[in-house]
């Protein structure tokens, strides 16, 4: 099978191995005569980046980048972004790179033109109105991870450097013009980052398959995923080089962030507050957190992981389901428990009370309150 598409769903999605080459056509389409180029610190140096700022340069559309990005991105980085896109009188976005340069990428495009805190444009009912859609700046986005999958994504994560919370910005228009997934850049992943991001993939299809929402479509993308995981996943962490299964994973990351829009639930309810207070890692976090929650929610998902255990090839139902999941995790260098990752005991309460105004929190199939939630922190100790 040749790993090369153009897809339309959930928007315009150029996928294959050199794609990146297709960059200045993108930028056309999305109507960019002088983007900016937005991307995390530790791929600003990188060839991965220089190479598609010459692509850029060559066809004659600047060079600028803006990487003032820390891995967990707050509204320090978003203001300097904004103040860069700015003064450099750009009109679109190259949002590049992993979760976090993704998420301000598409936030510095949203944001330039708006008069009110970003703040007010939390995801809570209806405020997504409040900002002024004909002042978003187009967006492509490039993915150099598997896993987020911000690059499909309507929203970004941007933490607040006061409250220590991580806060959800959506606006329908947030979702990217045109995606370029190059496997190819992710070929220089070292073997954590694709853990982490691959387990991040794999969360977002097992949370929006436990969900007790109604969304088929998304039932059915996020079992593909949880398969594509699965088989591909151990071949990228062990050979970074395997393009096919580079591909795959990308393939998964994209499928697991739509497929989301059926809801998240725990895990992220859980991971968010975690890696606000103690910047751990998004993905891996998750991974960490997911064998408790699966134990949590085993009286309301089941049944339904008996259907995909049998799917996936594995044996024992649900009970094998939750063992494949920590083998898995042990065989990817992951944490048995949070305190691995510097979690205290003493940060529960705090944890707790951004876990309960966390929108993942709705979509649990098992109410979460704040009982429940201590001891879900204390099982994934």
């Amino acid at each position: 099978m040749t790993l090369v598409g153009n897809w339309s769903y959930p928007t315009a999605i150029k996928f294959g191995a050199g794609r990146i080459k297709e960059l200045a056509e993108a930028c056309a389409a999305a109507g960019m005569k002088k983007p900016l180029l937005v991307t995390d610190k530790g791929l600003a140096d990188l060839p991965v980046t220089q190479s598609t700022l010459d692509i850029l340069e060559v066809a004659g559309l600047g060079r600028a980048m803006f990487s003032e990005v820390d891995p967990n991105p707050n509204e320090k980085n978003l203001e300097a972004g904004v103040a860069a896109y700015k003064a450099g009188d750009h009109d679109g976005v190259i949002a590049f790179g992993g979760g976090s340069g993704l998420d301000l990428g598409k936030m510095v495009a949203f944001m330039c033109g708006q008069t009110r805190p970003v703040w007010d444009f939390e995801d809570i009912g209806d405020w997504w109105t409040r900002a002024d859609a004909d002042a978003i700046a187009p967006i492509i986005a490039v993915p150099t991870t598997a896993g987020t999958g911000s690059e499909v994504g309507r929203a970004s994560v941007i933490t607040d450097s006061v409250t220590h919370q991580k806060k959800i910005i959506f606006h329908p228009k947030v979702l990217p013009t045109v995606v370029i997934c190059d496997p190819e850049l992710t070929v220089g992943m070292p073997k954590f980052i694709t853990a982490g991001t691959g387990l991040d993939a794999f969360a977002h299809c097992v949370e929006a398959f436990s969900s007790p929402h109604y969304h088929p479509m998304s039932q059915g993308i996020a079992l593909e995923g949880m398969r594509l995981v699965r088989d591909y996943l151990p071949r990228a962490y062990a050979d970074g080089t395997d393009i096919e299964a580079r591909a795959q994973m990308m393939s998964a990351a994209a499928m697991g962030a739509t497929a989301f829009q059926k809801g998240l639930g725990a895990i992220h309810a859980m991971s968010h507050p975690i890696g606000a207070h103690f910047n751990t890692h998004h993905g891996t976090t998750n991974a960490v957190c997911m064998p408790a929650v699966l134990a949590f929610n085993a009286p309301e998902i089941r049944e339904r992981f008996n259907m995909a255990a049998a799917y996936l090839g594995i044996e024992g139902g649900f009970e094998g389901f939750c063992t494949y999941v920590q083998d898995l995790n042990d065989s990817l260098g992951i944490p048995r428990g949070l305190s691995e990752l510097g979690v205290t005991e003493a940060a529960i309460p705090e944890l707790v009370k951004g876990a309960l105004i966390d929108p993942s929190c709705g979509g649990n199939p098992v109410v979460l309150d704040e009982a429940n939630l201590t001891q879900l922190f204390k099982d994934a100790m």
